[in-house]
């Protein structure tokens, strides 16, 4: 039996649900929080800026000291789907550059490198760059295009075709061709004095830092070797660039079934020879493989001619200083927590950066602010309490701190306070709706539990605590999967989404388990790289099974009543968790989530070379189908609501459309639900609005909680 899923039918229905529980609130009003993102300080002066979705519609606003008043300057009025991403400062302040449209958190490109269209609208969406003179108010589009960069002279440089090109800040000429090169371009970086810019030339399995001099000299490209070399960063007199370099892809083929070392290391070359040193040497170890965290190296030319980077080598995401000249690396912020969000003061004396530790129970689960001198271990707490704070930018004067903040009842907003962390205040709060129902949310609790092979478990537990017995429950778990959930709203829209869903069930009659199982970040080196995780053994699944155990030895729950619900990673659990424990889950929703590994192997890994050495490529390929949840789908009889866009460029379509063919085949009971045009992390309220509702509707059908 299978059920095709009716949007309008399912949007009423689960409005009116809302309307009728006492002391309920609607999907409507939980989802309606304005989200700030992208939040970025002009190098010289006091201006901030950042993007702000309100129910879909994006707008770029701007605050300067002293009253830091948010003044709107772009008017976007539909819910359209169209990014606002790369906001970009001059380094006067005056001009503020940004892109309009695309997808940046794209595995691949989609086929003909179209822009996503997520209205559906006949005209075909552009990705473009603009520019606002921010003391006239004056927009203007600039070029197609994408990756800008701006100079000190206001000279704009930015990606198109995967080649350099420049156009004036004002729109006036015609943009041209900077740079012809036989790579492909990315990452730019402007010299100081804005006369030469840095590049990343990327040439399939090695790549060249470039420096562009003028049209009248050639490219000089830094110490070039057969590496991947990336991350460029001046110094502040512009003789030298910085830079990261790691191994290019060749020797002999590492097994895909077992953990090994990725290592990289940091070079300094003249910006006008290209000749080069090594100044630190990752260990080789697993420790000591490239972070794979926020900002990956977040390498900075700091103060007294030392250069900061990010590192897991004591098994935690640590920032670390060295001589630009080379010498042993220095360990800034030890202890047992990750570094996340970096930002370098103006003056490169010290860096702030948000952690997940403090003096407050779950502060595991959160994150704070705390600044480091650059050339000495001695962090200060700058933020504390049941908060969460992320994205720290301080303002080109040195005078001011700004972030984003959230709570487990309040939505992100966008705080301003002295640099030592006193004087903080909100100054969007009158942006939340007078609808949102703060007063009404539950403050999620900290819990652990064992998986079956002994490692401790972290989780988010929402009502379990009260409400009565006997109550059907829900597992969320969270896509990525370096991610972490948190104890309040989370920093990334998508996941605040979750959040507001998880709060929107707990308010309806479920407790909501969100499990932050191995592979996720904020527990350390070990637990974000385990063995025989994904589609080399999904170990992770126990971590999924444990937290359903969890959930069964509460009074409060109906062990047979349980549900699991996740977007991404998150939907690929789900589905193994329906296809191997039907006897344990009940219902579950899976939002675009993968479903055969063995189909995107050669897709994740690289194509096999035509040489007889394969390595384990056969045994991996067989241990990704058995990590699958297509591999027990004879055992999946509980009803399953399927979610995906159409132009999904993370998670092939193609996951989907094969797994409903086999739940067909199987007579597994199920409800698909399409979103033509739309891409992984849905671009649209309205999509996440018509997805929310039906994942609350399926669960209210299949597990019946009491309103």
């Amino acid at each position: 039996m299978k059920k095709l899923l009716c949007s309008f039918a399912l949007f009423f229905t689960a409005s009116a649900f809302a309307a009728t529980a006492h002391d309920s609130f609607s999907m409507a009003q939980v989802t309606s929080a304005p989200y700030p993102s992208d939040l970025v300080a002009a190098k010289h002066g006091n201006r901030i800026a950042w993007v702000l979705d309100k129910q879909g519609v994006r707008n770029i606003w701007i605050a300067e000291a002293p009253a830091f008043t948010p003044r709107q300057v772009t008017k976007y009025t539909a819910d359209d789907g169209q990014e606002l991403t790369q906001l970009t400062f001059s380094p006067d302040g005056a001009y503020l550059v940004y892109v309009r449209g695309g997808d940046h958190d794209a595995n691949w490109p989609a086929k003909g490198n179209l822009a996503p269209d997520p209205t559906s609208t006949p005209v075909e969406p552009q990705v473009t760059i603009w520019s606002i003179a921010l003391d006239s108010g004056k927009l203007v589009k600039i070029a197609d295009g994408d990756g800008p960069a701006v100079s000190s002279t206001h000279r704009l440089a930015y990606i198109s075709k995967h080649q350099v090109w420049t156009a004036a800040l004002d729109g006036k000429g015609k943009p041209e061709q900077l740079v012809f090169d036989r790579g492909e371009d990315d990452s730019l970086r402007w010299s100081p004095d804005g006369s030469r810019l840095a590049f990343v030339s990327t040439r399939d399995d090695h790549a060249f830092i470039g420096v562009f001099r003028g049209k009248d000299q050639p490219l000089v490209y830094l110490a070039p070797t057969t590496s991947l070399d990336g991350s460029p960063h001046w110094s502040p007199d512009g003789t030298r660039i910085a830079f990261a370099r790691q191994p290019g892809q060749g020797g002999a083929p590492k097994p895909f079934l077992q953990l090994t070392p990725q290592p990289w290391s940091i070079w300094v070359a003249d910006a006008s020879s290209g000749a080069g040193h090594l100044v630190w040497r990752s260990p080789d170890s697993l420790n000591g493989s490239y972070p794979d965290t926020e900002g990956a190296d977040n390498l900075h030319w700091a103060a007294g001619d030392r250069l900061v980077f990010l590192g897991d080598m004591d098994g935690w995401p640590h920032l670390y200083s060295v001589p630009a000249s080379g010498g042993d690396a220095l360990l800034l912020t030890p202890g047992k927590f990750m570094a996340e969000f970096v930002s370098l003061s103006p003056d490169r004396r010290y860096l702030v950066y948000n952690a997940n530790t403090g003096s407050t129970p779950g502060d595991g689960d959160r994150r704070h602010l705390y600044r480091v001198p650059v050339d000495a271990a001695q962090p200060r707490v700058l933020t504390s309490g049941a908060t969460i704070e992320w994205l720290p930018v301080v303002t080109g004067d040195g005078r001011h701190l700004a972030f984003l903040q959230s709570g487990a009842r309040r939505p992100p907003l966008v705080v301003v306070a002295s640099t030592d962390g006193t004087d903080a205040r909100a100054i969007n709060a009158d942006q939340i709706q007078s609808a949102f129902p703060t007063d009404r949310l539950v403050v999620p609790q900290p819990v652990t539990f064992k998986a079956a092979d002994g490692w401790t478990i972290h989780g988010q537990l929402f009502g379990g605590d009260h409400g009565g017995a006997g109550k059907p429950a829900i597992i969320f778990v969270h896509g990525g999967p370096p991610r972490q959930m948190f104890l309040g709203w989370h920093n990334w829209s998508y996941y605040g989404n979750a959040y507001a869903v998880n709060q929107y069930l707990a308010n309806h009659g479920f407790v909501v388990l969100s499990v932050n199982y191995r592979l996720g970040i904020g527990y350390g080196h070990a637990f974000h790289f385990p063995e025989h995780a994904g589609p080399s053994g999904a170990s992770e699944y126990q971590d999924v099974v444990a937290g359903a155990k969890y959930l069964q030895g509460l009074a409060s729950v109906d062990p047979k009543r349980i549900g699991i619900w996740g977007g991404s990673y998150g939907g690929y659990l789900t589905a193994l968790a329906l296809a191997r424990n039907s006897d344990i889950f009940k219902a579950g929703v899976d939002l675009h989530g993968v479903h055969d590994w063995s189909a995107l192997f050669d897709d994740f890994e690289g194509k096999p070379k035509t040489r007889y050495e394969q390595g384990d490529r056969k045994q991996a390929m067989k241990v990704a189908w058995e990590s699958s949840p297509d591999a027990d789908i004879a055992k999946w009889t509980s009803p399953v609501l399927v979610v995906q866009g159409d132009d999904d460029r993370n998670v092939p379509f193609e996951q989907m459309v094969d797994l409903v063919q086999r739940l067909d085949k199987q007579q597994v009971p199920y409800q698909q639900l399409v979103l033509p045009n739309e891409i992984h992390g849905f671009l649209r309220h309205a999509s996440w609005l018509r997805v929310d509702e039906a994942t609350a509707q399926f669960f209210t059908e299949q597990l019946h909680p009491t309103p």
